[in-house]
């Protein structure tokens, strides 16, 4: 689903609401996910998930077409473990 279909659905749902306000209210919400995570905090949604930031340490790689040794520098990378209703869910079929 991307955020265009996000916003359909969530005014289909919601007929009473503008759909230009619920567009809003989405960029918003992931806005403030994103800036929670640059801040190195976690998000947890209830039922959903916890976001959360992970570091990758520094590593000696290889490049794999001249097989040459290469610096890879250390990296923040975004982590999601799902919540128990989410994982309930995807596991009734």
């Amino acid at each position: 689903m991307t955020r265009s279909e996000l916003i359909s659905k969530l005014s289909k749902i919601n007929p009473q609401l503008y759909q230009q306000d619920l567009e809003k209210v989405v960029v918003t919400i992931f806005d403030e996910i994103m800036s929670a995570l640059a801040r190195g905090d976690r998000v947890e949604l209830r039922g959903f998930g916890t976001f959360s930031v992970k570091t990758r340490e520094a590593r000696l790689a290889r490049n794999p077409r001249t097989g040459e040794s290469v610096k890879v520098k250390p990296k923040a990378t975004p982590a999601f473990r799902m919540g128990k209703e989410l994982r309930e869910r995807l596991n009734s079929k």
